[in-house]
């Protein structure tokens, strides 16, 4: 690097020779400035000492950035590619077995307990007969034990009961009945009034819960357990054992996880 040169405003000693006028050439540089003449290689090769050790901090760094960015990126094209032939493969089995949801209905109704002649708690019991219907042609269902039954009117739990542990084949009809029992269940002076005109008029609501884990069978494979939820809006004649049933409406849906 070349020396720095301070200029002069006072003349030069008698002892000190004159200084050399500049050449024609070269610009005359105004009083009171100097010039530093710096080889390009160094500004660019070289940091300045204050930041030499920052720059060697930065160098080490950027290989192992770019060995997690690199990982990242292997990480996600794998996950895609899993997503990718997960989805093709279910595409696949939903063309080959065409899956449709069970169905199902409630045929009969039998009702005991009711006694409105008198406001004590009532003990209701109901025999449902119920309807369920696979209509797969290569799809078997299991139902498993745990399921649940439940009657409601006007938001009061009624009875409870449970379905049958059984397995269903393909493209079959199964009907069963489940006994539902209910014990000393406390009715307001309201619901007991309503209750008895809805008798007298001939179309008294229910409404029927039913909820049953099953596992389909898809050729000599297993699937998880999984959630059937049906709501059955039912109407009946009266509160006997020979009652009927005047309208009902049934919805199911099956839940995978």
């Amino acid at each position: 690097m070349a020396d720095r040169v301070h200029p002069r405003d006072s003349p030069p000693s008698s002892g000190e020779a004159p200084m050399s006028k500049p050449s024609q050439s070269a610009p005359a540089q105004p009083a009171g400035t100097y010039v530093i003449q710096i080889p390009k290689d160094q500004i660019y090769r070289y940091p300045p000492p204050e930041n030499a050790r920052r720059y060697q901090k930065y160098a080490r760094r950027e290989p192992r950035r770019s060995c997690c960015r690199r990982c990242l990126c292997w990480s996600l094209g794998l996950l895609a590619a899993l997503l990718l032939l997960l989805a093709v493969s279910a595409g696949v089995l939903y063309l080959v077995f065409r899956p449709e949801s069970p169905k199902y209905s409630v045929d009969d109704v039998s009702i005991r307990g009711f006694n409105l002649t008198s406001p004590s708690a009532v003990s209701p019991e109901f025999n449902v007969t119920i309807r369920a219907q696979n209509p797969n042609d290569k799809i078997g269902i299991y139902y498993q034990k745990g399921s649940s039954v439940t009657v409601y009117y006007s938001g009061i739990n009624l009875c409870n009961g449970a379905l049958p542990a059984f397995y269903q084949p393909s493209n079959n009809l199964t009907v069963f009945q489940t006994a539902l029992k209910g014990s000393t269940i406390m009715l307001t002076s309201a619901v007991h009034s309503t209750l008895a005109a809805e008798e007298k008029r001939g179309e008294v609501p229910f409404r029927l819960n039913l909820k049953a884990p099953v596992k389909f069978k898809v050729g000599s494979f297993k699937t998880w357990t999984i959630t059937v939820k049906v709501r059955c809006e039912l109407t009946v004649d009266n509160l006997t054992a020979s009652s009927k049933i005047v309208t009902k409406d049934c919805d199911s849906r099956v839940k995978f996880w």
